[in-house]
C-alpha cells in the first residue's frame, strides 16, 4: 500500500467505531494508534535484541537510558514482551497498557499527551478495542516504506479529516508543503555556501510548531542540500495532541525531544534564554490573544525591551505581531553569526493601526533596526483552513551589504497551479518551479514588475494634526440662555439675558460681548459662552482666547500622513493650504520618541505598490453583452412558454 492511498485505509478504520463513538471523538482513537504503530514499525528490526540486553541488565544499576538506545537503533526503546499483533483477544486492554507503559519515558509522554488509556478504557467498554488493535498491527509504517517525509503527510491528511468530523480549525495545526518549502527555501537560501561546509551544525526553532512539519521540511532541505549538515529543532506547542504527533515524529529522527515543549508560548516561554541560528513559524491568524492578556502585559511594563514585547503590543483581537516580536527575540548576535527569520502572517500585520498604535510601534522598531528583509505576497487559496491573502515575512539580523537599509517587496500572487482537487479552502499550490522563480527574485534583489525595492523610511509618516479656526454666530434665547445659567463657569448671566429681546446676531465674539456690555470673562466664562450662546457659521469671525489666539474647531479638525523623508511645512504649504488657506499645524502634537512634530507611523500597503490601472470597458461592448444576454432569456422564455 502506497503513501497516497494509505491515510484514507487508516481513516476508514474509523468505521468499526461508527455508533459507538461520535465522529468528533475518531481522531482521538485513530491518532494514536497511528503513532504507536509508526513506533513499533520503526523498533521492529532490533526488538529481540533489545529485549535480550535487557533481560542480562536486570538488577543491575546501570541506566536503560544510556545503553538501550544503542542497541534499538534509535532514540527510543520499549522492553515490553507485547506488540500490537501479540496482545492476544483476552486482557486486550491491560497487554496494550503493559506495552505503552514500557517505552522509553520520551516516548510513553507522547501517549499520555493523547490522554490514551482514556480512549482504551472506552473501547474496551465498546468491545472494539482487540478489532481497532489487529486492523493497526497489518499496516506496515516503517520508514523504509513510508518516509519521514510521507508520514508527516497522513498526520496532516488524518488531522484534517478529524478537524472536518469535529467542525475543528486543522489549519492551525500545521502548514502547506508548498508554502513550508517556499519559506525555507527564502529563509536557508541566502546561507547556501555555509550549510554546505562540513560538518555543520545549526540551531532551527517553530514558536507554534503544531504537528512539527515545518521543522521537519528544513530538516530535509538541509539534507538535500548537505548530507552532513545537521540542524537540530527546537520548538514549543500549544495543543497536547499535536505536540505529541511532533514529538512522535522527532523521536523516530533521532533528535532530543527535550527541546520540544508544551504550553502556551506567548505567555511562558519554555526556552527563555535560547538564540537560534533560524526561525520558522505559522502562528494562527487574526487569533485573540486575551486569555495570556495579563501575562503579556505584565512582561511589556516591567521587563520593557529587556523582555520580548518591549517595541508595543497590538490590539488585543490579534497576536500574529507577538509571536514575530518573540521570534526576534530569539535571534542571534551578529557577532555569532546572527539569525534568519520566516514567519508567515496575514496582511493586517501589515498595515492595522495608525501612527502611536502598538502595531505601527512594532513595524516602526523592526524598520528603524532593518531587521526586515523582504515580504512575500502569496496567492489566495493556499491555506486548508483560509482562502484569504497571506505573506512570508523574511528576517535577518546580518543582512548582506547591498540589502541594508532597503526592503524588498514581491508580488507573487499569480504564481501557483492549480490542484486536481481542493482540500478545504486549498485550491492553489506552489510548484518547484515557482517557488524557484520565487526564490530567483528574492536572489535577483532587483527591480522588476513583481519585485520592488524600497528604503525602510519610505513606509514611515509623520501624522500631522491639521486644525482650521472656530467661527461661531452668537444669539441669545430663552433656551440658551437657560442653558448658560446652569452651566458651571457661567458669569454675568444677567448682561445676556439683557440681548434676549433682540433678534440680531453677531459674527464676532467681541461685537457680541460689547453689545452685552460684557467687559472681561474668564476662562471658563468664555467656554460656556461659546457652547451655549455659539452656533457654527462659516461666514462668522474667527473665534480667538483670551491670548488673541484664534480657537480650533474640533470638527474640522483633520490629520495628514507626510511621507518621513518629506519636511512637514513643505507639504503642507503645498498639498493643504491651497485647499484651506486658514488652516496651520498643530505644533502640541509631537512623537514621544524624537519630539518633531507629528507622530511617527509605520505600515506596508502592499497594494499600493504593485497597482496597475485597469481602465473600464467600452460601454458599447458592456451594451452588447448585456444584449445578448436578454436574448438568451427571451428565447429560453420562449422555450417554456411555447
Amino acid at each position: 500500500m502506497n503513501q497516497q492511498n494509505l491515510a484514507p485505509f487508516i481513516w476508514n478504520i474509523a468505521d468499526l467505531l461508527l455508533g459507538a463513538f461520535k465522529p468528533s471523538e475518531y481522531g482521538r482513537i485513530i491518532l494514536p494508534f497511528t503513532v504507536l504503530r509508526r513506533l513499533e514499525c520503526v523498533l521492529e528490526p532490533t526488538r529481540k535484541q533489545v529485549q535480550q540486553q535487557f533481560a542480562g541488565l536486570k538488577g543491575s544499576p546501570v541506566d536503560l537510558d544510556l545503553v538501550l538506545p544503542n542497541t534499538a537503533l534509535a532514540s527510543f526503546y520499549n522492553i515490553s514482551e507485547f506488540s500490537l499483533a501479540t496482545v492476544g483477544s483476552t486482557s486486550t486492554r491491560a497487554n496494550l497498557e503493559d506495552y505503552i507503559a514500557k517505552f522509553s519515558g520520551n516516548a510513553r509522554q507522547v501517549f499520555e499527551h493523547f490522554a490514551f488509556d482514556r480512549w482504551l478504557e472506552k473501547l474496551e467498554k465498546a468491545n472494539l478495542l482487540y478489532l481497532v488493535t489487529q486492523k493497526f498491527a497489518t499496516i506496515d509504517l516503517h520508514p523504509d516504506v513510508i518516509s519521514n517525509h510521507e508520514m508527516g503527510l497522513i498526520f496532516e491528511h488524518l488531522i484534517r479529516k478529524f478537524a472536518e468530523s469535529s467542525n475543528d480549525d486543522a489549519g492551525q495545526y500545521f502548514t502547506p508543503r508548498d508554502v513550508v518549502r517556499l519559506v525555507t527555501t527564502l529563509v536557508f537560501a541566502s546561507d547556501h555556501d555555509a550549510l554546505n561546509g562540513e560538518g555543520v551544525v545549526r540551531t532551527v526553532y517553530d514558536c507554534a510548531a503544531g504537528t512539527g512539519g515545518f521543522l521537519s521540511s528544513a530538516i530535509e532541505q538541509v539534507y538535500e542540500w548537505n548530507s552532513n549538515a545537521r540542524l537540530i529543532p527546537y520548538a514549543q506547542e500549544l495543543n497536547p495532541e499535536t505536540y505529541a504527533i511532533s514529538v512522535a515524529d522527532k523521536l523516530i529522527q533521532g533528535y532530543d525531544t527535550k527541546n520540544i515543549k508544551l504550553g502556551n508560548t506567548l505567555s511562558n516561554d519554555l526556552l527563555p534564554h535560547e538564540q537560534f541560528d533560524y526561525c520558522l513559524a505559522n502562528p494562527p491568524f487574526g487569533v485573540k490573544w486575551e486569555n495570556v492578556q495579563k501575562a503579556v502585559q505584565d512582561e511589556h511594563k516591567q521587563l520593557g525591551f529587556g523582555g520580548r514585547f518591549g517595541p508595543g503590543l497590538p490590539r488585543v483581537g490579534d497576536g500574529s505581531l507577538l509571536f514575530l516580536l518573540h521570534l526576534l527575540h530569539k535571534r542571534k548576535p551578529v557577532a555569532q553569526g546572527g539569525s534568519r527569520i520566516g514567519i508567515v502572517l496575514s496582511g493586517s500585520p501589515l498595515f492595522n493601526g495608525g501612527a502611536g498604535s502598538g502595531e505601527s510601534e512594532i513595524r516602526r522598531w523592526i524598520l528603524e533596526n532593518d531587521l526586515l528583509e523582504a515580504i512575500i505576497a502569496l496567492p489566495n487559496d493556499l491555506f486548508y483552513n483560509t482562502g484569504i491573502g497571506t505573506y512570508v515575512w523574511i528576517l535577518s539580523n546580518h543582512k548582506t551589504a547591498e540589502r541594508k537599509g532597503k526592503v524588498q517587496l514581491i508580488d507573487a500572487t499569480a504564481m501557483h497551479s492549480a490542484m486536481r482537487k481542493s482540500l478545504g479552502s486549498k485550491r492553489k499550490l506552489l510548484s518547484e518551479a515557482q517557488i524557484a522563480d520565487i526564490a530567483r527574485l528574492h536572489d535577483g534583489f532587483a527591480d522588476t514588475p513583481t519585485s520592488k525595492i524600497f528604503n525602510t523610511t519610505d513606509f514611515g509618516y509623520r501624522r500631522i494634526t491639521v486644525e482650521r479656526p472656530l467661527r461661531l454666530r452668537f444669539t441669545v434665547n430663552a433656551e440658551n440662555l437657560a442653558l448658560y445659567r446652569a452651566t458651571k463657569g457661567a458669569e454675568q448671566s444677567e448682561a445676556f439675558a439683557a440681548l434676549l429681546e433682540k433678534t440680531e446676531h453677531f459674527d464676532d465674539l467681541p461685537g457680541f460681548l460689547k453689545a452685552a456690555k460684557v467687559k472681561k470673562l474668564g476662562k471658563a466664562g468664555q467656554k460656556a459662552v461659546l457652547s451655549c450662546f455659539g452656533n457654527k457659521c462659516p461666514e462668522a469671525e474667527i473665534v480667538r482666547d483670551t491670548d488673541g489666539k484664534p480657537l480650533a474647531d474640533p470638527d474640522l479638525r483633520e490629520n495628514e500622513n507626510v511621507p518621513l523623508n518629506q519636511d512637514i511645512h513643505t507639504y503642507f504649504t503645498r498639498e493643504v493650504l491651497p485647499h484651506v488657506p486658514d488652516a496651520w499645524i498643530d505644533d502640541g502634537k509631537r512623537d514621544d520618541k524624537d519630539g518633531q512634530i507629528g507622530i511617527v507611523g509605520y505600515e506596508i500597503n502592499f497594494n499600493r505598490y504593485f497597482y496597475q490601472y485597469q481602465p473600464p470597458r467600452q460601454l458599447a461592448d458592456i451594451d452588447a453583452d448585456l444584449k445578448a444576454v436578454e436574448a438568451e432569456i427571451a428565447a429560453l422564455l420562449n422555450e417554456v412558454t411555447a
